[in-house]
């Protein structure tokens, strides 16, 4: 038992350090927490926590057909994520301020879902940070391991979402339309750049 807690919590604290760093994800969880809520933001954040998980079996189980397929198209994979990050920078930077709960009703929560599992899924290189650190935290070594690991790496990124979009939800009654406008100005511009830098830096064939 002190094993398996042991092995879960060094997973947990991998899955944090993999959905910590502020990326296109996090602006976006943060946008849509102040647009629309706490549970927006969460359910943004636990689509990128669910190809987060998907990765970290990928990584835990040495599935090395998945990882290879995923490397050898990464080009395609970045290409179209990169071009999916322009198309909601602007589609965020042209958003107007609108009712929270019409707003989110309309776009449907399953979409603020999806959209963030599309964006992370399609980053083949989180599939080496995943492996890379399961091998620096030696968690292969321990037997019969590979669900907890899984297990704990969802757990420690769904957290992180859970714990920003709380977070960034409190400052939410104190914004009025004006701040909401350039909330979204502000966020489509950088996730715009996340995408320009997504291509710029893809991978060659």
């Amino acid at each position: 038992m002190p094993e398996t807690l042991s092995l879960f919590l060094r997973s947990f604290l991998i899955g944090i350090s993999i959905a910590a760093p502020v990326g296109p994800i996090g602006v976006l969880c943060i946008r849509r927490t102040l647009s629309n809520g706490k549970l927006a933001g969460f359910l943004s954040g636990m689509g990128a926590a669910t190809a987060d998980m998907v990765y970290g079996a990928t990584a835990a189980y040495g599935l090395t057909f998945i990882t290879t397929l995923l490397v050898e198209n990464a080009f395609w994979l970045q290409l179209i994520g990169g071009g999916f990050l322009l198309f909601l920078g602007i589609k965020t930077f042209l958003e107007k301020p609108a009712d929270h709960a019409a707003q989110a009703k309309q776009g449907g929560f399953f979409s603020l879902y999806l959209s963030t599992f599309f964006l992370t899924i399609t980053n083949p290189l989180t599939i080496l940070s995943f492996a890379a650190i399961f091998a620096g935290a030696m968690l292969g070594k321990t037997t019969g391991s590979p669900l907890i690991m899984v297990a704990g790496v969802f757990a420690g990124s769904a957290s992180w979402w859970l714990a920003l979009s709380f977070g960034v939800g409190l400052m939410r009654g104190q914004l009025n339309q004006n701040h909401m406008a350039w909330i979204n100005r502000i966020s489509g511009a950088v996730i715009f750049l996340f995408g320009i830098y997504a291509l710029i830096n893809m991978q060659g064939r």
